[in-house]
């Protein structure tokens, strides 16, 4: 029995989150998979109640569970930020979810390049460190900021004072990479580069700019191909994003950290035909890992049965693969490849059904085995 943990979240979350629950269900009628899942009401409404974002108690409930299913966060009565760092990052340092895992499937005929290229592209997103760890500050009139950022793998106070004039107002923002943080997201980018039968990892960085932080990630990097014995490629992100346009089919195991994977991953779900089909798993090998499509809450089309439910279904999928059940994850990915191979799929990808419609016939490609 697995205990999960359901977070519809905002906007189409709860749509999407409904319908990969019952492709889950369909998952248990017909395998030894067995689950219970808890209702978690952590998002914009009970913040807007009560003030609150993600509680001591709602961490400690958390991480009683095998997974954590999240549907989306993001509401235009709360300020841009708030939710996102105080729910969605914060779950991810609290649970030390230090990779995200997102795959790139060519899902055709949906890909949008003029040349047709078959792709299989595993991005392997660092999650925890760069310059997603909320570190930074803003002067203003000569003010005075405090800068304390503590994770497990680090410790970095700053205190910091100025009396430049209003003409001199700046704000910056810090990255930081630790050895210990390189070496678990390189030894599992190169353990996925084996499990895929891939001989080649890729490493996005920008190491001719910010030559301290990606020239360590270079050099451990470096270190752990020569233990893998699997050869190590470098790519600067600009030169990746142009690469993902022209030569996507030349990659497999992708490396990159935080905020180029954000951007990359992105451009990644626009190539496989959408941000409705991109799923993305949170994953702390040895904890509670977390899984959850890419898009938003997209509150200008929640309630309208518009939104296309295949990435929370995806997500599903990963969670689970994560889960030791990869033969029920195959057989959702192929039941989505039948319903779009039958012309069945969603008005974003020019097709007609809705967001019931569509969760109905993945389950019925599900039940078929």
């Amino acid at each position: 029995m697995k205990h999960l943990a359901v977070i519809p979240g905002d906007g189409i979350g709860k749509e999407v989150v409904d319908i990969g629950l019952e492709i889950i269900d369909a998952i248990s009628e017909i395998s030894q998979f067995n689950y219970d899942a808890e209702l978690f009401d952590i998002g914009s409404e009970r913040y807007l109640r009560t003030g609150e974002l993600l509680t001591e108690e709602d961490i400690s409930d958390l991480k009683k569970k095998d997974a954590v299913y999240f549907g989306a966060i993001g509401d235009p009565r709360v300020r841009p930020g708030v939710l996102e760092k105080g729910i969605l990052l914060n779950m991810r340092a609290r649970f030390d979810q230090y990779i995200n895992l997102r795959p790139v499937t060519s899902w055709h005929p949906f890909v949008p390049l003029k040349k047709h290229f078959d792709f299989d592209i595993c991005f392997i997103r660092e999650n925890t460190e760069d310059f997603y760890m909320g570190a930074g500050g803003t002067f203003r009139n000569g003010s005075r900021t405090q800068v304390n950022v503590k994770r497990e793998l680090y410790e970095l106070d700053m205190n910091i004072d100025t009396r430049s004039s209003s003409d001199d107002d700046f704000a910056f923002e810090i990255g930081m990479l630790s050895e210990k943080g390189i070496e678990r997201f390189a030894d599992y980018s190169f353990m996925t580069a084996e499990k895929r039968g891939d001989r080649k990892l890729t490493l996005v960085d920008k190491a001719n700019v910010c030559t301290s932080i990606y020239g360590m990630q270079r050099e451990i990097f470096s270190s752990k191909a020569e233990k893998y014995d699997i050869e190590l490629e470098f790519m600067y992100v600009d030169a990746m994003a142009m690469a993902m346009i022209v030569r996507p089919d030349t990659f497999g195991t992708v490396a990159v950290p935080n905020l180029f994977g954000d951007i990359l991953t992105d451009l990644g779900a626009q190539l496989q035909g959408g941000l409705g089909m991109g799923a993305s798993g949170n994953i702390n090998p040895k904890g509670v890992s977390m899984f959850e499509p890419i898009h938003g809450s997209a509150p200008d089309i929640a309630g309208q049965g518009k939104a296309n439910p295949i990435a929370a279904v995806l997500a599903a999928k990963m969670m689970l693969d994560h889960l030791g059940h990869e033969d029920m994850g195959t057989l959702v990915q192929n039941a989505v490849r039948r319903c779009l191979d039958n012309g069945m799929y969603t008005k974003d990808l020019g097709g007609k059904l809705n967001t019931k419609e569509m969760g109905a016939e993945i389950k019925k490609e599900v039940l078929k085995g």
